[in-house]
């Protein structure tokens, strides 16, 4: 396939050759040459600068290039260093022009210094790179089997994009014993074909015969195209529908609105009932732009105009139209019409500027080309003719150099002062009725003004710096673009006025004023700021000068700088923190939590606990998530009864911080029932979370409660002193108080009271007692001192009521002895302050008592 068709382009090539070596002389100032379609990019055209005459030496000096229209594809270009002609980009003939014929480029040229235009056409010629291809893959034909022999019955025609002998060129039909093919011509050369019947049809014996129809073109190589044509058999309906006349005409104006009535198409058919009833359509082969732009009306055969037409993209319209009656075995027969299009002056001339050369030198000499105009008028005839002028009182004239094409040029000298810029109106008129025309206004400034705002590159920035970055580090560039030029495009930037967090704006970003760099001044900490905002101004240096503001959101990304804290366990007085362990604790005993915070965000605060140190690796562990300190098995005779642990406390960021604390586990048989060191407090889980504020107000806060309890203890041993020295030598009255033993207080108070007796051994029981509050009388007092005084607290018990007057027997008081106890039951604990997990029945020695 590749190789026939590299053949076939080669035997085009040297066609196009042979056409160039017999077109003899081209006339004067136009030259024509010949391509064929579908070259590759470079291939050779012509030696245009030989053929024009010019100094291949001088081109690129004098600018020597293709005028085109704007948005026009540029098919070929020319090489500045030799002067050849080559291929741009691929050219498809069907695609450039979409009629048949002859298809031309037209290209014209331009040289300056002197200024000069020529004029070159360029036929692309034809290749056969389409085959013929059918409307449909298979195509239903009904013949009733009362068909004459000799019966025609018209195929769908093949389709070949291509021209010439490229295009469909004959029929064949495979073999069979009931049908020829005959080959007819149209008017415009285009082949259809036709089945013969050529023996008589029973459909009891066969109802349907299948023949495969073949388009063949006449290119070379040959390319072909198939389609399965089913002939059905029906039933007879011995007559057809016959139109008037087989073909029609019809002229109709371009401007025609939609809905206009074309043609009413006439057909008769000698049957009756449904067999005479004819519905019109259009034929298979009819082309899409056909049935874009008419429609047939089924049972009236009236053809109305149902798009908009263009005169100059197609002047005729070819229809063929169908008619078919009814009833069974039903034949269509087909007509022609030709719909001839009536050019209208719908198209107001074109006027593009190719060339201009501004600004205007004011002491440029009379006759200077300023700007080369070429006007285009789509409509033919005198509507296509155009005529151009411009405005008066003006000091410029338009000189006509080729059809169609003019320059502008200056008749006198200019002068700045009086008229600094000139506004030139370009007048295009055609020669239709009635006229129409079209004006643009040429600007021609005679110096350069300050009129373009600087432009930045984008509408905002966006800029993410890492905290922790250091002082006067680059951290973003903006760039502003004017189109003026000279002084009028030098730009300075420079940062708008502000605060940021009451600070000004100045102390957090600086820029430079010519780069437009941008610096941090400070170390920006993602934790105190995570994003501001700030204006940055471009200006010119043009007079007036001109600016243009752009914001910059500055984002500030978190980095791992901070290191976990522990908040439990907190060592007191800098020792380790200590807890009791029972020997009976079973697998996965919780022995306490450690908990710890990080300042940072995200990954950067996810905390993770292992165990790093321990006496004994099997026999503790450290929940990751949680902090959760939990045995793994149960303690054996030979383990220590003194466990050294090591926690630390890991981040997620990159690198990871850590933390440590230390932990002295000490395995007893029984647990006293007081409070560890290892459990402080517990934060709840949305304390734990956040920032290092929480653990500064827990801080203060057992700071405040210790200082108060101290200050009551004080009171309240101040009190008792002085109420004791007031009552020496005195027996306590029971009626008074009922805190007071028995017998009368030594001298050394309450070092000889109940208060020294020792709890049993291998017990932790407080030790409660009763004092007067030495305040308002009715009121008493517990003091509650544990093993170690460290740990002593002080509570409201409850009043003591006085007793009533119309108490008479004084034995039914509460003798004073009654009000000195040792508790040896321990309080319960407050669990208001813990987290759910140390609420545990497995964690009694970790609870606080009150």
């Amino acid at each position: 396939m590749g190789a026939g068709a590299g053949s076939g382009r080669g035997q085009l090539f040297l066609r196009s050759l042979l056409f160039l070596l017999l077109a003899g002389p081209p006339a004067r100032g136009q030259l024509r040459y010949a391509v064929p379609e579908e070259l590759e990019h470079g291939a050779f055209v012509a030696n245009l600068g030989e053929d024009l005459g010019l100094d291949v030496s001088t081109l690129s000096a004098r600018r020597f290039r293709i005028v085109s229209r704007a948005g026009a594809r540029q098919h070929l270009e020319v090489n500045l260093e030799n002067g050849i002609l080559f291929v741009n980009e691929r050219i498809d003939r069907e695609e450039v022009c979409e009629a048949g014929g002859t298809c031309l480029l037209h290209l014209q040229f331009l040289v300056e210094s002197p200024l000069e235009l020529y004029r070159v056409e360029v036929e692309v010629l034809d290749i056969n790179d389409h085959a013929p291809t059918f409307p449909w893959q298979e195509y239903v034909l009904e013949v009733a089997e009362s068909a004459v022999l000799g019966a025609r019955f018209p195929l769908e025609s093949a389709q070949d994009p291509d021209v010439g002998t490229n295009s469909v060129h004959t029929y064949r039909l495979s073999p069979n014993g009931f049908f020829s093919l005959e080959v007819q011509t149209r008017s415009d050369a285009s082949k259809f074909a036709e089945l013969v019947l050529e023996r008589a049809l029973d459909r009891e014996q066969q109802r349907v015969h299948r023949v495969l129809l073949t388009a063949l073109d006449g290119g070379v190589p040959e390319r072909s195209g198939t389609a399965q044509i089913l002939v059905t058999v029906l039933d007879a309906n011995d007559n057809v529908p016959a139109f008037d006349q087989p073909s029609y005409g019809v002229s109709l104006p371009e401007d025609a609105p939609a809905g206009t009535l074309v043609i009413q198409l006439n057909a008769t058919d000698l049957d009756e009932g449904p067999n005479g009833e004819i519905e019109y359509s259009f034929s298979g082969h009819a082309p899409p732009r056909v049935r874009e732009l008419f429609h047939v009306e089924p049972r009236s055969g009236q053809v109305l105009l149902k798009g908009r037409l263009d005169y100059e993209r197609a002047s005729l319209h070819e229809l063929y139209v169908q008619a078919k009656d009814r009833g069974p075995s039903a034949v269509a027969v087909h007509c022609r019409v030709l719909v001839h299009l009536l050019d209208v002056n719908d198209n107001a001339p074109e006027v593009t500027l190719t060339s201009v050369s501004t600004p205007v030198l004011e002491d440029a000499p009379p006759g200077t080309v300023i700007a080369v105009i070429s006007v285009l008028d789509r409509d033919s005839g005198d509507n296509g003719r155009v005529s151009c002028e411009v405005g008066p009182n003006v000091p410029f004239e338009l000189r006509s150099s080729f059809r169609n094409y003019y320059t502008l040029v200056t008749t006198q000298a200019l002068d700045r002062e009086l008229v600094p810029e000139y506004n030139v109106s370009i007048t295009a008129r055609d020669m239709g009725s009635p006229a129409l025309l079209t004006r643009s206004t040429l600007t021609i400034p005679v110096s350069d003004v300050n009129d373009n705002a600087p432009r930045f590159l984008q509408p905002s920035y966006s800029v993410y710096v890492m905290e922790n970055n250091a002082p006067g580090a680059s951290i973003c560039s903006v760039s502003a673009l004017d189109p003026d030029c000279q002084q009028n495009a030098y730009l300075s930037y420079s940062i708008a006025d502000g605060h940021i967090h009451g600070m000004p704006v100045g102390t957090y970003v600086s820029i430079n004023s010519d780069s437009g760099h941008m610096y941090a001044l400070r170390s920006l900490d993602y934790e105190q700021i995570r994003s501001f905002q700030i204006q940055v101004q471009a200006q010119d240096a043009g007079f007036p000068p001109l600016s243009a503001n752009v914001t910059v959101h500055i984002f500030v990304l978190d980095q791992n700088d901070n290191a976990p804290v522990i908040v439990s366990p907190m060592p007191r007085n800098g020792s380790v923190a200590t807890e009791l362990v029972p020997r009976s604790a079973r697998p996965g005993y919780l022995v306490g939590t450690v908990s710890a915070v990080d300042a940072d965000a995200g990954l950067n605060s996810r905390l993770s606990y292992q165990l790093l140190q321990a006496t004994d690796f099997t026999l503790f562990s450290v929940a990751p998530d949680t902090g959760e300190l939990r045995t793994l098995r149960s303690f054996l005779e030979q383990d220590a009864s003194r466990q050294q642990l090591v926690v630390q406390v890991r981040d997620g960021g990159q690198p990871a911080l850590s933390a440590t604390v230390s932990l002295l586990l000490s395995v007893v048989e029984t647990m006293p029932q007081t409070l560890s060191d290892f459990s402080e407090f517990s934060l709840p889980p949305e304390v734990s979370s956040s920032s290092p504020l929480t653990l500064y107000l827990l801080v203060s806060l057992g700071s405040i409660s210790f200082t108060f309890l101290l200050a009551i203890l004080i009171l309240t041993a101040i009190r008792c002193r002085g109420e004791r020295r007031s009552r020496q030598g005195d027996s306590c009255s029971p009626p008074r108080c009922h805190c007071c033993p028995g017998s009368r207080p030594s001298s050394d108070g309450l070092k000889t009271s109940n208060l020294t007796a020792q709890p049993p051994a291998g017990t932790a029981a407080a030790t409660c007692l009763d004092v007067p509050a030495g305040g308002p009388p009715g009121y008493c007092y517990k003091v509650c001192l544990g093993p170690e005084s460290a740990q002593s607290d002080f509570m409201f018990l409850k009043p003591c009521s006085p007793p009533r007057n119309n108490e008479k027997d004084p034995g039914k008081r509460s003798r004073p002895e009654q009000h000195l106890q040792v508790s040896k039951e321990a309080k319960q604990p407050n669990t208001e302050w813990l987290p759910p997990v140390t609420q545990s029945t497995q964690r009694p020695a970790l609870k606080r008592y009150q």
